[in-house]
């Protein structure tokens, strides 16, 4: 069962790298594009957990860099890195909490973002932090919320989600 999510979670990453490489490079506000991948990412991480959303981040890091000859590596690394904290967000958030979704992705943008920043200046590459703010990461943050709800959507159309069991521990003495 679980290579068959692995499958279906792979196709669906890939089809997000490919409209994110050919439309959502089009698509700019200020110097933002929409991250179909990470929000793609963040639902799936949602939906199956931390060590799922790894694997799943990973994989679509691998494919990023590949298609767009970027650094090898850089952009596995963060969304691995993403992929890991919001399943770990997913499994800790209640589901009384007002639109984890949304909170999810504002972090999951907001890391990703400030992350390849500080690795692009260990790099040696810089940003002037008023350009990355505005420039770029307000306006990545507008577009990346506008896709949240329709991008979960697809995902949890295709990953139903588990019902979780909490277990709690025992006490003594009761």
């Amino acid at each position: 069962m679980i290579g068959v999510e692995a499958l279906k979670a792979g196709g669906l990453l890939l089809l997000a790298a490919l409209v994110q490489l050919s439309v959502a490079e089009w698509i700019e506000v200020g110097e933002g594009h929409p991250d179909v991948v990470l929000v793609t990412l963040v639902g799936l991480a949602l939906l199956r957990g931390p060590i799922f959303g790894a694997a799943a981040g990973f994989w679509a890091g691998l494919v990023l860099d590949t298609a767009s000859f970027g650094t090898f590596g850089l952009t596995s690394l963060l969304l691995t890195l993403a992929g890991y904290v919001t399943g770990r967000f997913g499994e800790l958030t209640t589901r009384s909490s007002a639109h984890p979704l949304l909170i999810a992705v504002a972090f999951a943008t907001t890391g990703v973002t400030l992350a390849s920043a500080v690795l692009h200046f260990m790099l040696g590459l810089t940003v002037p932090a008023s350009h990355l703010f505005l420039g770029v990461l307000v306006p990545t943050l507008a577009l990346n919320m506008l896709l949240a709800y329709p991008v979960y959507g697809l995902c949890a159309r295709i990953f139903p989600p588990q019902v979780r069991i909490r277990r709690e521990g025992a006490t003594a003495g009761v």
